[in-house]
């Protein structure tokens, strides 16, 4: 079984709360952080904006990533919602077990 870690962000801490609830509700994940506030800096419609957003990590099965993908869409108000993954190459057993289990 492969795992991932998938990165978003989140303009505010209710949206932020908001995804993560509606990915454990449907069993998508494993475990979610949220963290922030932070400042981004970014190229958006030809021009550089800053702004304060929240960062979700997120932690689930590598096979649940379209499912995940498409909650946080759902449930997101950016019209390009950051969405990146990253397959889990090392873990503990004792948190691979955790990850397996729930």
């Amino acid at each position: 079984m492969k795992f991932i870690q998938i990165i978003t962000t989140s303009p505010d801490k209710k949206t932020a709360k908001k995804i993560v609830e509606k990915l454990l509700e449907n069993k998508l994940v494993s475990c979610c952080q949220i963290i922030g506030p932070i400042e981004s800096h970014y190229w958006w419609k030809r021009k550089i904006e800053k702004g304060i957003e929240w960062l979700i990590f997120i932690k689930g099965k590598k096979k649940n990533y379209k499912k995940i993908e498409k909650e946080i869409k759902k449930n997101h108000p950016y019209e390009v919602p950051e969405i990146i993954s990253f397959e889990i190459s090392q873990l503990s057993e004792d948190y691979k077990k955790y990850l397996l289990e729930e």
